[in-house]
């Protein structure tokens, strides 16, 4: 979206504050937990969940953490997205922490349900603490991530997608809007409705798009291959957008030797393409920049080995060497974001 029609977009949405304030004279959320504080529009102590009534969007929040008693606290939103990593709070102490939300309907995954229409916030982590809440809607660069399961937000326990771990990783100025969607090849997500055509036309002058696919591409000729994704870099191109080629995270298929030299890890596909050479070729050939994940997660997984490997994946909770854990997803989103620091693909001051 260009930059006046975002701003013409946003001036229609809920511009004004919404100030989810403390309030002095009221109820400790728990008599148990001296350490709560009431804050309007949240319920529960552990965690404190909030929902702020407002239009699909991009959303700075503040939150003040911290409390009569020392506290641990993590903040997610929407379908589980990490926002703020555990932020510790000595007894009496308050910090002030900052970022940006993208809010849309439905919250999690494109093409499917998950969620209510709003901002939903949740504070957890071992103690959490929550003494005030500032919602305000906002215009920044955002970072748009097209992929599969691998990369989405996934709504249910232990399944996590590395996009859902990154916006920790970001201060307030940068909303991350993660479109990667379960099953999605380089076709499906050019073609369906929910997914690019709903995406690029909100990519404005300046935004980032991540494209990673590979996994569900296991029939795509090298020729579609290299077709979709060219469909994909044009698209955000013509939007104004900075597209970025992520080959897909390997799978953790061992040869008997401790590495992962071979098709499936790999991805070197039914009919012989492999895929992450095709992106690393069509990168250098169109011009735009490349994050080399499959090269970087094979470094660390066999690094790790064949035994302390499966804590990166759902080895032992589903028998999947596929997906990765809530852990495995963010080791995997630090390889990204190092990428984005090293290559200068976003500006420094939106890395916390």
């Amino acid at each position: 979206m260009p930059p006046t029609a975002r701003a013409a977009a946003l001036s229609a949405a809920v511009c004004a504050t919404v100030l989810l304030s403390a309030l002095p004279s009221g109820p400790a959320l728990a008599a148990a937990d001296p350490g709560a504080v009431a804050v309007e529009g949240c319920t529960g102590t552990a965690p404190v969940v909030c929902h702020v009534d407002v239009a699909p969007g991009t959303y700075d929040v503040t939150a003040v953490l911290g409390g009569a008693e020392a506290g641990s606290t993590v903040v997610t939103a929407e379908a589980r997205r990490t926002m703020l990593g555990a932020t510790e709070t000595a007894a009496g102490e308050q910090v002030a922490e900052s970022f940006t939300v993208n809010v849309r309907d439905p919250e999690g995954q494109p093409t499917g349900d998950t969620g209510s229409p709003g901002l939903d916030l949740s504070f957890g982590g071992q103690a959490p603490r929550l003494a005030d809440l500032t919602v305000t809607a906002a215009q920044h660069q955002q970072l748009f991530l097209a992929g599969d399961s691998t990369v989405c937000d996934q709504s249910t326990a232990p399944y996590t997608g590395w996009g859902q771990e990154l916006p920790q990783f970001f201060t307030q100025g940068l909303s991350v809007a993660n479109y990667a969607d379960s099953g999605e090849s380089s076709g499906s997500f050019l073609a369906t409705s929910q997914l690019f055509p709903t995406m690029s036309p909100l990519i404005g002058e300046g935004d980032v798009v991540l494209i990673q696919f590979g996994h569900n591409d296991k029939e795509t000729s090298a020729e579609d291959f290299r077709a979709n994704l060219t469909g994909l870099i044009d698209g955000v191109r013509d939007q104004g957008g900075t597209p970025v080629l992520v080959t897909p995270i390997v799978r953790r298929w061992f040869n008997d030797d401790g590495t992962l030299n071979n098709a499936t890890a790999l991805h070197v596909n039914g009919l012989g393409v492999d895929l992450p050479a095709e992106m690393r070729s069509l990168a250098e050939e169109q011009g735009v920049g490349l994050i080399d994940l499959t090269a970087l997660t094979q470094q660390r997984v066999e690094e790790l080995g064949p035994e302390a490997s499966e804590a990166l994946f759902l080895t032992n909770e589903a028998d999947d060497n596929t997906h990765t854990s809530e852990h495995g997803a963010t080791e995997f989103a630090h390889l990204v974001l190092n990428e984005l620091r090293a290559q200068e693909v976003l500006p420094a001051d939106v890395f916390r």
